[in-house]
């Protein structure tokens, strides 16, 4: 019998309330969350359970490293599963951000999908198919720090790495 890890999620900058606001927006994230907390499921299980808008949170999770992942034998196949599960059971928010940054962090967690694709596409475009310095596509979009790193943690198609923001690649799910 294997003890339950408890992971905690630490939110230090106030940025990362996006990505986890994000994550439960829907009545469809939210039961995905839920059931990802309950058990290990696979892309299969996932797409009968939820459909295809199932599997484009779990790639949204995926990106976001809300999620666990391991390889599981099934009875009857010949090659392992990969399985999901949600990393975290603890959230732990431990910020303090003055109140123009935390309205604005709010603001768009919550804007409107259309409203936000729009300004999504201002930053895909200036970040290329190389990506750029975040500093730089900050300045070139006049573009506080805090909103543009908010606009893409909130992103299925952007990314940070490092200090560089890039257009999000899924790994395979093999």
């Amino acid at each position: 019998m294997s003890a339950a890890i408890h992971r905690i999620k630490v939110i230090n900058d106030v940025s990362d309330l996006v990505p986890v606001l994000r994550a439960v927006d829907s009545p469809l994230k939210l039961k995905l969350v839920q059931r990802l907390g309950e058990a290990w499921l696979t892309l299969e299980d996932v797409e009968r359970e939820f459909g295809a808008e199932g599997v484009k949170a779990l790639a949204f999770f995926e990106k976001l490293r809300l999620i666990d992942t391991r390889w599981v034998a099934r009875e009857g196949r010949r090659q392992p599963d990969k399985s999901y599960h949600f990393y975290y059971s603890t959230i732990n928010i431990n910020t303090t951000s003055p109140l123009a940054e935390i309205s604005e962090v709010l603001a768009i967690a919550t804007m409107a999908p259309r409203e936000y694709a729009k300004v999504e596409l201002k930053i895909y475009e200036a970040v290329g198919t190389e990506g750029r310095f975040f500093s730089d596509v900050a300045e070139e979009l006049g573009m506080t720090p805090t909103r543009l790193k908010g606009l893409v943690k909130r992103s299925e198609k952007l990314e940070y790495r490092g200090h560089r923001i890039e257009r999000f690649q899924a790994e395979p799910a093999e």
